[in-house]
């Protein structure tokens, strides 16, 4: 009985101190000084609408939220209902803390850069640990403490379904919000008007600082925040199975070291001398990667006295970095894909688009096959439980990846609002370099977060035919292979349905910007104020009102096969949703990363560099790639998440 004290203690003690390192990082930043009434102003207005819009979506999602609470309640009772509300609250409240320090972070991180690189890296990124650390924290304290109240492993599922439903409403709104401004700020300021990114003229240009935050800060913080606990979850339904207590333990105890690995990887990102930041950020995650190793090594032996398990985690934790890798490597402008389609833009847009799908494609086959790999180690040396903390191996190092993915948009937001402001030439160059990393480190976090979405899903169908009681899938039986071609068909639908909405909305917001610059005499000159309200109200209306029905498809479809065609059915839905979706989400992030980097890599100066026909179609395939890679994409690996933890919380309804 001691042994659990101690590891409860731990738990919970490893928690705290992720959140009081959010906190101190939080209050630091706060502390920092802004010289400069233009950059605080700035920074004011895109919190204003930053918080609006977060305001308005969670408005609206409180009403789902309270439905589902009570359905669950009346059909499965209270603790999975008590479940379902706290994991819903929690997801939000990363979100809006990741949000409130984000915004908060970007004007400093701006006018940090006036005296150099190390002091506006360091901002910036301390911005993204208390995004990293607050979900690392909330979410372990999550579960631990739905576990403590309830002891009840099925029941505490629930859990992961609030925050995977809150997940995807917020990444498929925040992506609708975020890609709406940016093709309205592209196609019109860059393509039409010529005048540069960021420029205060430029009427979306502050709904396009306010969706950085949206969609990257909250909605990519909700994403990872359901992958980590849900990760967690799954693996704590196999173990309590399969090893008793102490595989119940196994999970918590392997994302509290993850979270030491990751307080301890934070002392290694530091410039130095040579002035790299994607040496500094690369540093930190090799080095919290290592950590976790390490004591995962430790924890395995005394917990188990052998070491398999500790094989199962290594294979994801190193599959992680690996898909990682591969991420840059299709995205990134210091490799062949990128300088390929952008080459292929001297000759238009249609080959930039064609080059940027068929590199997007090509990006599909090494993340696959290197999650096959950890799937087969995972096996070899757990079996299913094995799988399980694979998923969970990989995501334990979340605390870092979402302090570096965050960082991101935080340097994008600094960017712009150095450009607003009139700030020195030499300030941009140094957010414009750490804006480029940031590009870069997002797409490393959108390959680890489909990369752990296949495992997590993997893991979770297996407590799903644990619950139903099925030993296998029977492809001959029609209603399963129904079942299946409604499963791949739904991350297709769904990925219409998210692109539709970014066009609409897009739509809309280029028909107001090109109104501003036509009737507003003055916006051209500078002697005129846009009215970027009318802007951001048009991103923050369509992102609500856009985001209801893909959302609620992921929760309605997966209920109504189970109840009409059964249990086996729905496990053929789960199994054609997670092969199409995992394909689907690669592909699309992938090639809307490496559209975006081709553009900037002209704007560096190559093949005829800014208003060059060659920058026009880079420009056009990008606003292509923006719904790609920052709404749809991103969105399928929670769509799959949250369809087979609504299967496996309600699997008594489908017996």
């Amino acid at each position: 009985m001691e042994i659990f004290v101690q590891m409860n203690l731990a738990i919970a003690v490893t928690a705290g101190i992720a959140l009081v390192y959010a906190i101190i990082a939080s209050a630091k930043i706060g502390s920092y000084e802004v010289d400069n009434e233009r950059v605080r102003e700035l920074s004011e207005i895109i919190k204003s609408g930053a918080m609006a819009f977060l305001y308005r979506e969670y408005k609206a999602l409180v009403i789902f939220a309270v439905v589902v609470t009570f359905a669950l309640g009346f059909y499965l009772g209270l603790p999975s209902a008590a479940c379902f509300a706290a994991g819903a609250f929690c997801s939000a409240f990363t979100g809006l803390v990741g949000m409130r320090v984000a915004t908060s972070a970007n004007g400093r991180t701006a006018f940090a850069a006036i005296k150099g690189m190390n002091e506006a890296l360091g901002i910036a990124f301390r911005g993204g640990s208390v995004m990293g650390m607050t979900v690392v924290g909330v979410g372990l304290l999550g579960v631990f403490g739905a576990y403590l109240v309830f002891r009840d492993v099925e029941a505490i599922t629930a859990f992961g379904f609030g925050a995977s439903s809150i997940a995807l409403f917020a990444r498929v709104g925040g992506g609708i919000y975020t890609k709406a401004a940016d093709v309205g700020a592209d196609l019109v300021g860059k393509v039409e008007a010529g005048i540069p990114e960021d420029d205060p003229r430029n009427p979306a240009v502050i709904a396009d600082n306010v969706g950085d935050n949206v969609g990257d800060i909250a909605g990519m913080g909700a994403d990872l925040f359901e992958s980590y606990v849900n990760s967690i979850l799954a693996a704590m339904a196999v173990g309590a199975a399969v090893f008793g207590p102490k595989g119940l333990m196994y999970p918590m105890l392997l994302s509290a070291v993850g979270i030491v690995a990751a307080l301890l990887g934070t002392m290694f990102v530091r410039v130095g001398k040579e002035g790299n930041p994607q040496r500094a950020l690369s540093a930190g995650l090799y080095s919290t990667g290592a950590f976790m190793i390490v004591g995962t090594f430790f924890l395995t032996k005394w917990l188990f006295d052998d070491i398999n398990l500790f094989w199962s985690v290594v294979g994801g934790v190193v599959c992680g970095v690996i898909i990682g890798q591969i991420t840059e490597f299709y995205t990134s402008s210091d490799y062949s894909s990128v300088k390929e389609i952008a080459a292929a833009s001297n000759t238009g847009t249609a080959t930039n688009i064609l080059a940027g799908i068929s590199v997007g494609m090509k990006s599909t086959v090494a993340p696959v096959v290197f999650i096959c790999a950890a799937t087969m180690v995972g096996v070899h040396f757990g079996g299913l439980f094995g799988i399980a903390c694979s998923a969970v191996g990989m995501l334990s190092i979340t605390g870092m990846v979402l302090s570096v993915d965050a960082y991101g948009p935080i340097s994008d937001n600094a960017g712009g609002i150095a450009e607003m402001a009139g700030l020195p030439e030499s300030v941009r160059k140094i957010t414009d370099r750490l804006d480029a990393v940031g590009n870069t480190t997002a797409a490393v976090g959108k390959g680890l977060a489909i990369g752990s979405a296949a495992l997590t899903a993997l893991a979770l169908f297996v407590s799903y035919a644990s619950a139903t009681k099925l030993d296998k899938i029977d492809l001959i039986d029609p209603k399963v292979m129904i079942g299946l071609f409604i499963g791949g068909v739904l991350p297709f639908i769904f990925s219409a349905l998210s692109i539709q909405a970014v066009s609409r909305a897009a739509e809309k917001m280029i028909g107001e910007v090109r109104r501003q610059f036509r009737e507003i005499p003055g916006i051209m000159e500078g002697t005129a104020r846009p009215e970027y309200e009318k802007c951001v109200d048009i991103s923050t209306a369509a992102a609500i009102k856009e985001m209801l029905i893909p959302g609620l498809m992921a929760v309605v479809v997966p209920i109504l096969v189970g109840i009409f065609l059964g249990a086996p059915a729905l496990g053929g839905l789960l199994g054609g949703s997670i092969v199409t979706g995992v394909m689907m989400a690669i592909f699309m992030s992938n090639s809307g990363g490496a559209w975006d980097n081709a553009k900037k890599y002209i704007e560096e100066g190559n093949h005829g560099g800014k208003g060059s026909p060659a920058h026009s179609a880079a420009v056009n395939g990008d606003t292509v790639g923006d719904p790609f890679k920052d709404t749809a994409g991103p969105s399928l690996n929670i769509l799959i998440k949250l369809m087979t933890v609504v299967s496996l919380v309600l699997a008594p309804l489908f017996l």
